[in-house]
């Protein structure tokens, strides 16, 4: 809450010097009217001017911090998915079973744990007690990171031909990454039990074990293919949920990626970067989802055809 005036000047300056900074900003107007004025600057990416850093443009901000958090989220959904389509497969495969049971448990509780809590307890066990991973970074103070080209620290470290920079930004990403992905994985876990269950009940799955088919063909040639497209179905809502989770992530973590830049906007009362970023994030979303039911047509013959 607050005006975004007051935020830039303070209680102590003059009326007069405030109404000429709220025009300057077009906050003299109505409410439609500053809607309208921002929806122009939208179309040709002006996202406005962050108040804390002052004269750097919210677009560059993203452009700066947004490849830390490409990097985190990357890496959380193939752990997820890996983590996730995994034990979900052995539990299904294997009905009303100790196996069966500890897949469902594994769902439950990875679904429902904070990432803020996991974060902070992972932290404490194997970056603060045993001295595994490191904290609070990208890369090593100490070094000079990758030569930017993509700000993927991963790739350009490959571009650059340095695979030890290579090695240590997987390092320093592997903790993060890890306690998002696994607490990502209890999304897919659940859904790929749920369904592969119900195809490995299906006519054509007893019909391929009456001709004598191995379980194991007919449980990854068969029943597998068609239990992933609902998988694929639930990645774009996955991905909202990702975003989510990489702001608690990065903060516990002190990521420097964008979502913990968004935190401390909020903080800050830096209202033109809280926008920007939150309307980025939004639009990625949006794309994402656009992408996933794209490619659920092209997967799923019931709906293609």
């Amino acid at each position: 809450p607050g005006d975004p005036v007051d935020a830039i000047l303070g209680p102590k300056v003059s009326t007069a010097t405030k109404e000429a900074l709220r025009v300057e900003l077009g906050l003299d107007g109505s409410l439609l009217e500053q809607y309208l004025n921002y929806l122009g600057k939208l179309l040709s990416f002006d996202l406005g001017t962050s108040m804390t850093t002052r004269g750097e443009s919210v677009w560059q901000i993203i452009q700066n911090y947004f490849p830390a958090t490409v990097e985190l989220a990357v890496f959380s959904m193939a752990i997820a998915l890996i983590v996730g389509i995994t034990v979900g497969s052995i539990a299904a495969s294997n009905p009303d079973t100790k196996l069966d049971i500890g897949g469902r448990l594994f769902g439950i509780i990875t679904y429902a744990v904070p990432p803020f809590w996991a974060g902070m307890i992972l932290q404490l066990i194997f970056a603060v007690q045993l001295k595994w991973f490191p904290l609070g970074t990208r890369f090593p103070i100490t070094e000079n990171p990758p030569p930017t080209i993509t700000g993927l620290y991963t790739i350009d470290s490959i571009f650059s031909g340095n695979i030890n920079h290579f090695f240590t930004s997987i390092y320093y990403l592997a903790l993060p990454s890890l306690t998002l992905g696994i607490l990502l994985s209890g999304i897919f876990e659940r859904i790929v039990r749920i369904n592969l269950k119900q195809t490995l009940k299906s006519d054509y799955v007893e019909a391929a074990r009456a001709r004598g088919i191995p379980e194991l063909k007919i449980l990854f040639a068969h029943a597998f293919k068609n239990a992933m497209i609902p998988v694929i179905t639930i990645l774009g809502l996955t991905f909202a949920a990702l975003l989510g989770g990489a702001i608690l992530t990065e903060v516990t973590f002190s990521w420097p990626g964008l979502a913990n830049r968004l935190y401390e906007a909020i903080s800050s009362r830096d209202y033109p970067t809280v926008q920007g970023i939150v309307v980025f994030f939004a639009g990625i979303v949006v794309v994402v989802s656009i992408f996933i039911d794209i490619l659920n047509a092209y997967i799923d013959p019931r709906i293609r055809y």
